[in-house]
């Protein structure tokens, strides 16, 4: 260890033995001179950016019991980018809570909170802390919810905890524990919620969990537990939540999981689970979701799974089930998701399924299904994935696929389909990610209709008996990636379109009278000198076009560097003669007032260097509704961002005095998603402020496709996109509580650092234009475009309503990736009116979120639709109806916690 932080470690512990002098036996710390120590301890060590004045009772996240200067009862500091050592913490003896989480913090659990006699609260979750955890928290022995999750703790879970009687929660997931489940874990009369998921746990589930608890939430899956399922978790009929999958469990589903009504959630897939699945079931009037795919489960599917009015997902993939369908089925009216591929099952298609009329994914595949396929497959439901591969299927296609207007993928692959491709599949023009009808017995043309699917990524009909040409309105096909017409007996010249030229030449080939790029085929000798003369021809025309263009541009370009010239020339001799006569050629803007606020930057900035970059709108970055952001080069090779205000009223001038006052004031806003200025320079009418460079660009630019100069233009996946969320809504909340009003939220105003941190900007600008402060006026409703609330246009006053409702467009942006505002809504219609009449239009939430994001997992799709919730909200048309940004803060949480 380093000598310095030998010394710092060595200081606090003097700290920590001072305060027990301090403090004395009594334990209560009486707060005064003991909680004061420890607190500006606190603050040495974690720096929090708003923790000023002497009195640690005012501070931001501090409770106090009996006002100023009293006892610290809780410490809420959840996601403040904090680092350091937080030991001081166990000088605090009233401390009653304690949550650090979601921050950056190091080094070990302290063992010295074992010592705090009145905790009931601690909440460490999603930090950087290792080593193990330590048994002295079992002294703490009022804790009810301990949360340790998401760290680097190793070893096991020590049998010192078996002191915390009045336990409640135990959060110990996402961490490297090893070792067994303790099986005095069983003997906690209080325990409602046991998570432990993502470790290196072994050895079986302790056979009496649930006896003599209230155990409501189950969490262990991904670890390497053995053994059965123990029957003892449903026979007091409490559990609600189950979750095992990915671990090594063997034996059978316990017949008693009927006898627990409210169970709503059980996913013990990814196990070596055997036997029926159990009839009794049924009794579990309250389950929402059942997975157990990849087992070695038999028998049938239970008809019971009826009786759960609430089912919506029924996940039995990758098992040994046998028979068919139940007809039954067809009453679970809320049921979006049947998945039962990887099967022995068989029988005809089950049409009673297509009664589910929120039913949004059907994957039969990889069974032994026969007969026909229905004429009203999609029977005018939400069905977006339709998964029929590998089975037996016969006849033809029916044309009323046409009908799936809401789908996103059709797999009918390795079948036995015949007859022709109907014309009516280019009806389905939702279709995105893949259609895959190859290995059927499928002939005649290809349907130039098929040209009409804008939006498909994948197509496959390869192995077929396909024939005549490929009709040159596939070319229609925009967003086509992945291409395979092979072993088919198409004929004639492969149309030039990118797609098809740049596929592997496997993609064609198995068609003997194919010809054209990618085959190797030459397409003259195959159709005869016709083919080969009009080649020529038209090579011959476009060779003199484009040497006719040549010499044309060569001419344009020759006669503007001539003028350019010329002009650079009169400008010269202009010059001369004004220095001649004494007068003044160029006058450099004079800088009135600058400032850097961060003292080790200002020897690499230049202020000059920034007033230019101005100048050069090549240099602009982004442009909002009151400033313009510029990139800055500086000589030290620092890149900056420059804003540059745009003046209302000539604000600067009028007001320089209270303007810079204002900029000086910027220097103390810091929060960690909040864009920070960390200078200004004023010139004239103009002023600037200067910040870090955002080598991510904005959110704008991230969500769109929008070019970033710096690259870095990658788009996010859902749970980044949801951190992205949760911290402009953080910062935004932070400004609210200051009584400070955002005048233009949107997200060209989300900045994104090289860490994909979110910081909302533009925040200085509502300081800085506020009429109270008499430094301008607002002559025009504030806001972009699209993010503007309804009521702006009569009360021409931004509110704190208003800054809820833009982000809540924000959300629906992030969601749906679509632009705020689009000609695809339809006129007078925006973002916000489209999502919030998809009821009226027959979509379900899931048909307007980005598939792209929502279809990769179960998770994510639930979390987005917790999260269009929250957006629906803070889009309420009546602001009385919108949420205070705090709660919106803690509705995220909750969805990213789900």
């Amino acid at each position: 260890m380093p000598a310095a932080g030998c010394r710092r470690r060595f200081l606090v512990s003097l700290v920590a033995a001072a305060w027990f002098v301090v403090v004395g036996a009594d334990g209560a710390g009486g707060g005064g001179v003991g909680d004061g120590v420890a607190m500006q301890a606190l603050r040495r060590e974690l720096a929090p950016p708003d923790w000023d004045g002497e009195d640690h009772c005012a501070w931001r996240g501090v409770t106090c019991a009996g006002g100023g200067g009293g006892a610290v009862t809780a410490i809420d500091l959840p996601r403040r980018g904090l680092r350091g050592d937080f030991s001081a913490a166990a000088g605090l003896r009233a401390l009653a809570r304690l949550d650090l989480s979601f921050n950056a913090l190091r080094g070990s659990v302290p063992a010295a909170l074992g010592e705090l006699g009145r905790l009931e609260f601690l909440d460490l979750a999603m930090n950087k802390l290792s080593g193990p955890v330590p048994a002295s928290l079992g002294g703490a022995i009022r804790l009810r919810f301990l949360n340790l999750s998401n760290n680097a703790l190793s070893g096991a879970i020590p049998d010192e905890l078996r002191s915390l009687r009045d336990l409640q929660e135990l959060q110990i997931s996402g961490n490297n524990l090893t070792g067994a489940i303790p099986g005095w874990l069983a003997g906690l009369p209080g325990l409602r919620v046991l998570s432990a998921y993502e470790n290196a746990l072994s050895g079986p589930i302790p056979p009496g969990l649930g006896l003599s608890s209230k155990l409501q939430v189950l969490n262990l899956h991904s670890n390497a537990l053995e053994g059965s399922i123990p029957s003892s978790l449903f026979d007091l009929g409490n559990l609600q939540v189950l979750i095992l999958t990915v671990n090594r469990l063997n034996g059978t589903i316990p017949d008693n999981i009927g006898r627990c009504a409210g169970l709503s959630n059980v996913r013990i897939g990814n196990n070596r689970l055997a036997g029926a699945i159990p009839a009794s079931l049924g009794g579990a009037t309250s389950l929402t979701y059942f997975e157990a795919d990849s087992n070695e489960l038999s028998g049938g599917i239970p008809a019971q799974f009826a009786r759960c009015a609430n089912l919506t997902l029924l996940n039995l993939s990758y098992n040994r089930l046998a028979g068919e369908v139940p007809e039954v089925l067809g009453e679970l009216k809320n049921l979006q998701e049947l998945i039962v591929s990887g099967n022995g099952l068989s029988g005809e298609f089950p049409r009673s399924i297509l009664r589910c009329r929120n039913l949004s994914k059907l994957d039969l595949s990889y069974n032994a299904f026969r007969g026909s396929l229905p004429e009203s497959i999609c029977n005018g439901s939400r069905m977006q994935f339709l998964m029929l591969d590998h089975n037996e299927f016969s006849g033809g296609i029916p044309p009323g696929i046409g009908g799936c207007g809401r789908l996103l993928e059709l797999q009918l692959g390795n079948n036995n389909l015949t007859g022709e491709i109907p014309p009516e599949m280019g009806k389905v023009k939702s279709l995105q990610i893949a259609l895959n009808l190859s290995f059927n017995h499928l002939v005649g043309p290809l349907p130039r209709e098929l040209g009409w699917l804008d939006k498909l990524v994948a197509l496959d009909l390869s192995n077929n008996g396909i024939s005549g040409e490929i009709p040159g309105d596939l070319r229609g096909m925009l967003s086509l990636i992945e291409v395979n017409l092979s072993n088919n007996r198409l004929s004639g010249a492969i149309p030039v379109f990118g797609p098809f030229q740049k596929s592997a030449a496997s993609s064609f080939s198995g068609n003997t009278k194919l010809c054209g790029d990618p085959l190797v085929v030459d397409c003259g000798p195959i159709y005869g000198s016709n083919y080969g003369i009009d080649h020529r021809k038209i090579s011959y025309r476009v060779a003199l076009a484009v040497v006719g263009s040549c010499v044309l541009i060569f001419s344009v370009v020759s006669l503007v560097v001539a003028l350019f010239m010329w002009r650079e020339r009169q400008e010269k001799e202009a010059e001369a003669k004004m220095a001649e006569a004494g007068e003044v050629v160029v006058v450099a803007p004079q800088v009135l007032a600058s400032n850097m606020f961060i003292e080790s930057l200002q020897q690499a900035i230049d202020f000059q260097s920034c007033v230019k970059a101005t100048f050069k709108d090549a240099n602009a970055v982004s442009n909002g509704a009151f400033s313009t952001t510029y990139k800055a080069v500086m000589p030290s090779g620092l890149v900056v961002c420059v804003k540059k205000l745009k003046s209302v009223d000539r604000a600067v001038i009028h007001h320089q005095t209270k303007m810079i006052r204002e900029l000086e004031c910027l220097a103390h806003i810091k929060h960690p998603n909040l864009v920070r200025a960390i200078g200004y320079v004023i010139y004239e009418d103009v002023a600037l402020l200067l910040h870090h460079h955002m080598p991510n660009g904005t959110l704008l630019q991230l969500l769109h496709n929008i070019d970033n100069p710096d690259g870095g233009n990658q788009k996010p996946d859902w749970p980044r996109l949801l951190s992205i969320a949760i911290d402009v809504a953080e910062g935004l909340a932070y400004l609210h509580q200051d009584a400070i009003i955002h005048l233009d939220i949107s997200s060209g105003n989300v900045f994104i650092d090289s860490h994909y941190n979110a910081l909302l900007g533009e925040v200085e600008i509502s300081k800085l234009l506020d009429t109270s402060k008499g430094t301008a006026s607002i002559s025009a409703v504030a806001g972009s475009f699209g993010y503007i609330p309804p009521e702006y246009a009569y009360t021409m006053q931004v509110t704190v309503p208003g800054n809820v409702y833009s982000f809540g467009v924000v959300l629906l942006e992030i969601l749906t990736s679509k632009l705020p505002v689009d000609e695809e809504f339809g006129e007078g219609v925006d973002l916000v009116k489209w999502v919030h009449c998809a009821p009226a239009r027959g979509e379900t939430p899931e048909q307007i979120m980005d598939p792209r994001l929502s279809t990769v997992s179960f998770v994510w799709r639930r979390q987005m639709l917790a999260v269009l919730k929250v957006a629906m909200l803070c889009t309420e048309r009546a602001p009385a109806k919108r949420p205070k940004m705090k709660k919106v803060v803690e509705m995220l949480q909750e969805a990213k916690n789900s």
